[in-house]
């Protein structure tokens, strides 16, 4: 008996890894980082995200508390502004990219994070094109998450998207379920003619090419994307932060991109 359920607990293990990950016999693992350094990120692969003017970035910091290495995770924090005296941003927040370092495309991509909660938090997984300006070069969201929900957002914006604002032919966005109190893998696989989303492995939803005579629908094709991870806060979209919330944090576990066998 006690074999038995043994062996029953081996192939439930499987089974629960074997649904985070491609399946073997259709993708080969082309590149990954696993966030095992013991104290700093790997700079060959990746740079803070310097501050900008968007509701994404007004807050991003290169401050030391706002990142940090711990248990084989990157932790990006969003803290109050205690620390900067001269800096005159009420947050800060952490951010790393890979642009000019490492691209992706033609492929899939799997990231695996736990997400804090507090009102105003707004953590993103997400892929910019290396040398195109938005939204002509395209958009692709893996990962967005508000406040404390248990859902994630997955997006895609474009000129066709933003400045058309064709939103619903096809549809540009999805939604999936998420643990909030443990770790999740987002993931996005990138075809010619098709880009499909999961989260925990369940499909959520696609994003297909159409036949139009609107320019920008597709601009995802024959191009690197570089992918940014980021602890964001407040916004047009997310609302007001709760300063009682902060300090908030993600930790993100690995990155991997694969791509199919031939």
């Amino acid at each position: 008996m006690r074999k038995g359920l043994l062996g029953l607990g081996v192939v439930l293990a499987l089974s629960v890894l074997a649904g985070c990950q491609p399946q073997q016999e259709e993708w080969q693992l082309v590149w990954e980082e696993n966030f095992d350094q013991a104290e700093h990120f790997d700079e060959a692969s990746w740079s803070k995200i310097p501050r900008g003017r968007s509701d994404w970035n007004n807050y991003m910091s290169d401050f030391d508390s706002c990142y940090a290495m711990r248990d084989g995770n990157l932790v990006l924090r969003g803290l109050v502004n205690y620390s900067l005296p001269v800096d005159t941003a009420p947050f800060i927040t952490g951010g790393v990219y890979t642009k000019g370092k490492v691209g992706f495309s033609d492929g899939r991509l799997d990231i695996r994070a736990k997400l804090y909660g507090a009102t105003g938090a707004w953590p993103a997984f997400w892929l910019l094109p290396e040398n195109e300006g938005w939204p002509d070069g395209g958009e692709i969201d893996i990962m967005e998450r508000l406040n404390n929900d248990t859902i994630a957002y997955q997006t895609v914006h474009s000129a066709y998207t933003h400045v058309l604002g064709i939103k619903d032919n096809p549809k540009q966005g999805g939604t999936g379920t998420i643990n909030r109190d443990d770790y999740n893998v987002y993931s996005v696989e990138m075809y010619r003619d098709s880009l499909v989303f999961f989260i925990n492995d369940t499909r959520t939803f696609a994003y297909p090419r159409i036949e139009t005579d609107k320019e920008g629908q597709f601009p995802f094709i024959d191009k690197e994307f570089y992918l940014l991870l980021d602890m964001q806060l407040g916004g047009s979209w997310v609302g007001a932060v709760d300063s009682s919330d902060l300090p908030v944090e993600m930790e993100i576990d690995w990155v991997r991109f694969y791509r199919k066998k031939k």
